[in-house]
């Protein structure tokens, strides 16, 4: 039998107000380098005490946060590895949604904790799960995995870094038409 720890309730609700602290203050300040837990913890409305229970430093606190993104992410990049292909354009819109809302704060996530690469790696676990459970013989001349995806965290990235002003929902209908060659 199984016994895992329920994590306290307002262990939970004081690690959301340090994240939304955060983003708070990276939204004002995108420059990292200027947050502190003084500044944190007075946006969150706690005192530095809770914070190093929860926190050995600010970096730790990002890497959590980053970390908490990347499972998300994870978890929305499955969805697509399973969506068949009526609602791949959804599952697609889904993850550019959960990017766009997290937009403030991500590129300077991803300066700090190699988020990129990570991307990389899950959107080419999506590629090659795709590919292995297609039903059609793909031609020899198919664009290779590592290319392929390259392009797609290329085009996810140009998007946050400086096409933001175009909506989830048209970036995920040029990628599928991009990759449905129409």
């Amino acid at each position: 039998m199984s016994t895992q720890k329920k994590e306290d309730p307002r262990t939970i609700r004081s690690k959301e107000m340090f994240k939304n602290a955060v983003f708070s203050l990276l939204n004002e300040n995108s420059v990292n380098s200027n947050l502190t837990v003084q500044k944190v913890a007075a946006k969150a409305g706690l005192n530095r005490t809770t914070f190093y229970l929860h926190y050995q430093d600010i970096q730790d606190l990002l890497t959590q946060i980053t970390d908490e993104i990347l499972s998300e992410l994870s978890d929305k990049i499955v969805n697509l590895i399973h969506a068949k292909d009526l609602s791949e354009k959804h599952q697609l819109i889904q993850l550019l949604d959960y990017l766009y809302i997290h937009r403030s704060y991500l590129p300077i996530l991803f300066k700090m904790n190699q988020f990129e690469e990570q991307l990389f790696l899950l959107i080419r676990q999506l590629i090659e799960t795709r590919r292995e459970n297609t039903e059609e013989e793909l031609p020899n001349d198919y664009v290779a995995i590592d290319i392929k995806t390259a392009s797609l965290v290329g085009i996810i990235m140009w998007w946050i870094r400086q096409g933001l002003h175009f909506s989830s929902d048209y970036i995920a209908n040029q990628i599928y038409l991009m990759y449905r060659g129409q």
